[in-house]
């Protein structure tokens, strides 16, 4: 088969902005593995990109002039999106399959004709999002059960069969490169000196990624514990030299460091290619994951586990799914006081992933089940109609619900997009204006913390 396959995000030939093109790339390579010609078409970089090889019968082509870098990809000149559909015409003209990763090319007249997959890998971005709501395409794939209840509680409620054609599909890891790795060429690019425990930041340096939180960490971890042989890596974004925001973001961090007198304890050193990766996880004593970020899957803390390094977890949307908690030390969001208790035990034990925790992952996250469902679904969709607009009414009869991307914790309940715990009432199960008031639900509908069911 010839398969066309959009990506909004950047690719590159030797590293990726993201797990999710990290995924992207996993798929097409097995895709091109079993004898089908794949075409990936993406934006252009900033500062010019060519076409070039991920594998035998798989080519990217660095083509659509959408805004870089992120976000706001439709912030860009009336004639660029004219001419990324009119592109995208001329390669589906030629296909027997469309294959969009992450959505992003919301218009869904342009692959009517053609049987199309639409994977959405984020429950944040304006475009994903507007993939979600104007989804017409034949299979909707989502990497956890959070991100597809994310869905079908909300764009599914308005089109009759969306429940049906998603499907969940969890990100896969590869066991043969994501192990225990030696170390000493990872430590030699980074140019690290000294016999230290490394706590590891593996993420973009974002408030939402759990930057501040983990200078509080380190606040804790050095001041109060008096762990004076740790370090705190962090990697420098990709558009650091280019970006005037992000500056001044790293302005601001040196700056609690500075305040906090931690400015020794944190190394802020090179994106990590790759291929790197599994020897920059070993490097650790311990992986960080406590923001607040709501993923749809998050990879770094498989990864990390896989490769033998613990990870302390913030309950944040899907964390709360993909692995049982017996299997990893999880935080709510902002409790760095219990952070600081499982960091000071996971360092003085000098623990590293339990047997059990490896063996769930190799049985349930592997990358070989991952591609071959991706294939699957994929090479067999078929046409299927238009799904139809559809409305209710809410009435005394209508059924609510706690928000998928809401629990309930000790402190209240927490709402994954607010980062916010509530102490509102809110009964457990199915319940109707009759178990509550009508005007108290409505205002539990419009902050989000229930939904119709």
């Amino acid at each position: 088969m010839n398969i066309v396959m959009f990506s909004m995000t950047p690719l590159f030939a030797d590293r990726a902005m993201g797990g999710a093109q990290i995924q992207l790339k996993k798929v097409a390579l097995h895709l091109g593995q079993l004898g089908h010609d794949v075409t990936v078409l993406c934006t252009h970089p900033a500062g010019g990109g060519q076409a070039f090889e991920w594998g035998e019968r798989v080519n990217v082509i660095p083509i659509f002039r959408f805004k870089q870098p992120y976000p706001e990809p439709y912030f860009t000149p009336i004639y660029n999106i004219a001419n990324a559909l009119q592109t995208m015409g001329d390669y589906l003209s030629q296909a027997d399959r469309y294959y969009s990763h992450d959505g992003g090319l919301i218009f869904p007249g342009v692959y009517e004709h053609i049987p199309t997959v639409i994977s959405l890998r984020s429950v944040l971005f304006a475009e994903t999002l507007q993939s979600g709501y104007l989804f017409q395409g034949d299979a909707l794939i989502l990497p956890s059960e959070f991100a597809r209840q994310c869905y079908i509680k909300t764009a599914g409620r308005f089109l009759d069969g969306y429940a049906d054609r998603a499907i969940v599909i969890h990100n896969g890891l590869d066991f043969n490169k994501f192990k225990a790795t030696d170390t000493q060429a990872i430590r030699a690019y980074l140019g690290l000196e000294g016999d230290y425990r490394y706590i590891l930041f593996p993420h973009r340096p974002d408030e939402d990624k759990g930057i501040l939180q983990t200078i509080e960490l380190a606040n804790k971890l050095v001041h109060e514990y008096g762990l004076k042989d740790i370090r705190f890596l962090v990697p420098r974004w990709m558009d650091e030299d280019v970006s005037p925001s992000t500056q001044a973001f790293y302005a601001r961090l040196r700056g609690m460091l500075t305040q906090y007198d931690l400015e020794m304890y944190f190394v802020f050193h090179p994106w990590i290619a790759e291929d790197m990766m599994p020897a920059y996880y070993s490097l650790g004593a311990l992986t960080l994951a406590i923001g607040n970020y709501v993923e749809t899957f998050g990879n770094v803390p498989y990864e990390s586990l896989a490769c033998g390094t613990p990870v302390i977890l913030a309950n944040v949307g899907p964390a709360r799914e993909i692995l049982p908690d017996e299997l990893v030390d999880k935080i709510n969001y902002g409790d760095i006081n219990t952070a600081a208790v499982i960091a000071h035990r996971i360092l003085t034990n000098a623990e590293r992933t339990s047997t059990a925790c490896l063996s769930y992952l190799h049985q349930h996250l592997g990358q070989k089940q991952m591609v071959s469902q991706y294939a699957d679904v994929i090479l067999n969709a078929q046409k299927r109609p238009p799904m139809a607009y559809h409305y209710e009414p809410y009435t005394e009869q209508t059924r609510f619900q706690l928000a998928p991307w809401c629990y309930r914790t000790a402190q209240g309940i927490y709402h994954d997009f607010q980062a916010t715990y509530y102490t509102d009432e809110i009964p457990v199960g199915y319940f109707t204006f009759d178990d509550v008031t009508k005007e108290r639900v409505l205002s539990w509908v419009d902050m989000g913390l229930v939904v119709a069911v």
